[in-house]
Parts: C-alpha cells; sequence; structure tokens
C-alpha cells in the first residue's frame, strides 16, 4: 500500500470519527433535554405523590384520634393535634396513654380506607412512667391487609424514633417509604455512554490504523526482500553462467584457463547454495521445524574456532578480531550448530557495517548465574529508531541510496530466534559513528 493510500485512510477515518463524535453530541443534547423534561415531569409528579401521602395520613389520623374519643369520652383536640415531624414520621398528642392493640387496629383501618399501603410501626409515650410503648412492625400484604410481626422491628427501636419525652402522645412512622429526591436524577449517564462509544472508537480505529500501517510496512520489507534476494541470486548464477560458456570455448589443453573459471564456477555456485541455505534455514524456524540437539560444550572452544575460521576468510584484506575471555564458567547447554551459526551472523554484520578495517572485540563473562557474550565492533551504528526493529524478518537497516550492504535482512533475525529457542536473551547498544554491541546471555 503506498503512502499516498494511507494518507487517504487517516483523512477519511478522521472524517469519520468526527462526523460520529458529532452526531453523538447532538443526540446527547436531545437526551439531555429529553431527560431534563422527564426530570421536572417527575420531580412534580413525586411532590404531588408526598403531599398526597401526607394528607392521607394526616385525614387517617384525626379520624384515629376521632374514634379515641368516642371509646374514651375524652375529647381530644383534633385540630393541632396530629404533627408532621417528617414525611413518614407523625404524632399525635393524646391526654391519656392508650392500648397499643386498640390504636394497632384503629390504625389498619383508616390507613386501609385511605388506601395507604405502607409498612408503619407505632408507639406511645407515657409522661407518668416516662416509659415508651413500642408496637409491633405492621405489615401490609395484600391478602391481609395489614399483619403484626411481634418481635420483629427490622432493627427500629425508641431511640430511631426520635420521639419526646413530653405529654402523652403517639407515633407512626413509615420506615420502607421511598422519598425519591430530584437530584438522584443526574445527567451524567449520557456522558458516559458517549465517552464509552468514542473509546470504542478510537480503539477501533486506532487498531485497524496500526494494523494498515504495519501491513504497508511488511509489504515494503518484502519487495525490498525480493529485490535483494533477486540480485543475490541472479549475481552467482550470471557468473556461473559466463564462466561456463568461457569454459565451452576453451581448449582443453588450456588447463590453467580451464581450473580458473571451474574454481570460479565452484566458488559461486557454494554462495548460491548459502544463499539458498540461510532461507531455507529461516523457514524452517517460521514452521519449527528446528530441533535443537543440545549437549554441554565450552563456548570459549567455539569462539576461538570461529574467529580463526573468520580471520582467514573475511578478514585477509585486513582487520582483527580480538578475544577476552574472562569467563571462569564457559560451559554451556545449548545446540552448538547453531550457536556457531549465531556467532558467524554477528560477526558478518559487523564487517558488513564496517566502512574502514573492522576491529572486533569478543568479550565473555559470567553474570546473574549465567554466562554472558559481548560483540563489540567499530561500525557504521545503528539509529535508536531502527534499533527495536533489527530483530524483525527481512528488515534491513535503512541506508538511504546506498546498496553495498549485501543481504536478505535475515540475519539478525536468525540470530534472535536462535536465542529465543534457547530461553537466552539478546540486547544490542550502538552509537552512530562509534560502532554497535550485541550482547548475549545464557543462564
Amino acid at each position: 500500500m503506498k503512502n499516498r493510500t494511507i494518507h487517504t485512510v487517516i483523512i477519511l477515518g478522521i472524517l469519520s470519527l468526527v462526523t460520529i463524535l458529532t452526531v453523538q453530541l447532538l443526540w446527547m443534547q436531545k437526551t439531555i433535554r429529553i431527560q431534563e423534561t422527564n426530570i421536572a415531569i417527575q420531580a412534580k409528579a413525586d411532590s404531588l405523590n408526598l403531599k398526597e401521602f401526607t394528607q392521607q395520613v394526616e385525614v387517617s389520623l384525626k379520624k384515629v384520634l376521632k374514634q379515641i374519643n368516642l371509646k374514651t369520652n375524652v375529647n381530644y383536640e383534633v385540630y393541632g393535634a396530629v404533627k408532621e415531624l417528617k414525611t413518614n414520621h407523625f404524632t399525635v398528642d393524646i391526654q391519656e396513654d392508650l392500648q397499643p392493640y386498640y390504636l394497632e387496629t384503629l390504625l389498619k383501618k383508616e390507613f386501609d380506607n385511605q388506601n395507604i399501603h405502607q409498612d408503619f410501626i407505632y408507639g406511645i409515650y407515657d409522661c407518668f412512667t416516662d416509659s415508651i410503648v413500642l408496637g409491633s412492625l405492621i405489615k401490609y400484604t395484600k391478602d391481609s391487609l395489614y399483619a403484626s410481626v411481634p418481635d420483629k422491628t427490622h432493627g427500629i427501636t425508641p431511640e430511631k424514633l426520635n420521639l419526646k419525652k413530653d405529654g402523652h402522645y403517639f407515633t407512626v412512622y413509615f420506615p420502607d417509604l421511598k422519598i425519591k429526591s430530584i437530584k438522584s436524577e443526574t445527567l451524567i449517564s449520557p456522558w458516559i455512554y458517549i465517552c464509552v462509544i468514542l473509546l470504542l472508537i478510537l480503539i477501533f480505529f486506532g487498531f485497524s490504523l496500526s494494523i494498515i500501517i504495519r501491513q504497508n510496512r511488511l509489504s515494503e520489507i518484502k519487495n525490498d526482500f525480493i529485490n535483494n534476494m533477486t540480485h543475490e541470486l541472479k549475481t552467482p548464477i550470471s557468473t556461473i553462467s559466463l564462466s561456463s560458456e568461457m569454459l565451452m570455448r576453451l581448449e582443453v589443453a588450456d588447463f590453467e584457463k580451464v581450473n580458473k573459471y571451474a574454481g570460479i564456477i565452484f566458488k559461486e555456485n557454494k554462495r548460491l547454495e548459502q544463499q539458498v541455505e540461510r532461507v531455507l534455514n529461516v523457514a524452517k524456524l517460521d514452521k519449527d521445524q528446528v530441533v535443537l540437539d543440545k549437549e554441554l560444550f565450552n563456548v570459549h572452544d567455539v569462539l576461538q574456532e570461529v574467529k580463526d575460521n573468520f580471520e582467514l576468510h573475511h578478514l585477509s584484506k585486513g582487520g582483527s578480531i580480538k578475544l577476552e575471555l574472562a569467563a571462569t564458567i564457559s560451559d554451556i547447554h545449548a545446540d552448538p550448530v547453531h550457536i556457531t551459526n549465531v556467532i558467524y551472523n554477528l560477526l558478518d554484520n559487523a564487517v558488513k557495517y564496517c566502512e574502514g578495517n573492522p576491529t572486533i572485540i569478543i568479550k565473555t563473562s559470567n553474570e546473574r548465574n549465567g554466562l554472558k557474550i559481548e560483540i563489540t565492533d567499530n561500525g557504521i551504528g545503528i539509529k535508536k529508531e531502527n534499533q527495536r526493529e533489527i530483530f524483525e524478518k527481512f528488515y534491513r537497516v535503512p541506508t538511504g541510496n546506498i546498496h553495498n550492504v549485501k543481504g536478505f535482512g535475515l540475519g539478525l533475525y536468525y540470530v534472535k530466534l536462535i536465542m529465543d529457542a534457547h530461553q537466552g536473551k539478546i540486547e544490542v547498544r550502538s552509537n552512530i559513528g562509534k560502532g554497535t554491541s550485541f550482547t548475549l546471555f545464557f543462564s
């Protein structure tokens, strides 16, 4: 995918987000207006319901007081006797004490007549004995209307009723009355809704965009790999073809030239074989087809062997490799073939990315109950933004328009895979113009 296409997708995505956000804001504004209207209506309805309930209770209590007047032949003052302490708490002044269950009967009857279907607790205060007679919790049921529940007052005590300590009176308390406040309705829910929706959209958009960018990057890496592989394979094939053509033109007696061209063919064939083998090995690793043949061996011996071979075949024109083997415990349980290839790949990178004669230092040490191998070079270095990606498959550090570094971008990828397979770690430190250091750690 081209950069232009990505930019187009990003712009369209942003426009979509703005559109969705605008629609959501308009919807939220409308929802808030509707909610405000509903709250106002509900508040008005609640106020009317509470007022109606209070009036019904007062009417019932006044009728109860009148019934007491008829029963006791005592003229209790009806007007002003009923006092509303709270919406769910009322008191009625009387002259003398009453029998609790007689009062209970009257309250049940009058509350039922007024369609007051709420559980209630009543109490009678006697100023002569300074005592409170607390009746049972009176439960409302549809079948039996009201029923007493002895000794079950749901934790309601005289103290909780806030009974006063003067005069004779009885009190009625509705413990389960729901007093709905206008403030219980808030405007938070629409905001929460739109924030959640917007967050989900942003997450989805970000995820989709990351996939697009990654796919675009993988596409570029793939094209770069194909171009590099074509070049790497085409060069030895062309050389072999040309050398073969020259051999066919030579006379058999010219042994010197025959040996020359035969040597070229052999060398290029080996090079071609190595390139193909490298790609196939990585393909096997991707399919988890590589089986590690682990054994206990001395890594110092491997490093010495690799150093000697590498100097012979790759540093004949200049450069050096220095060993500083300070590890006292140098035996590791690993696959010696793959570990050797790992060291070769790191040394090969050090030579490839060095503008002059390479100077490579290989150090070993024992740290954190393990073995550390550090390979340092004097190469061109790796930029910090590229260091996180150098271990990815087919990735090659950008060098602008200069293509003097050969390879498929598989060397460090192979190194990372092998270290992961051994439960080891690899780290990189680099400074532009000063060099790079790779650290291998085996536990």
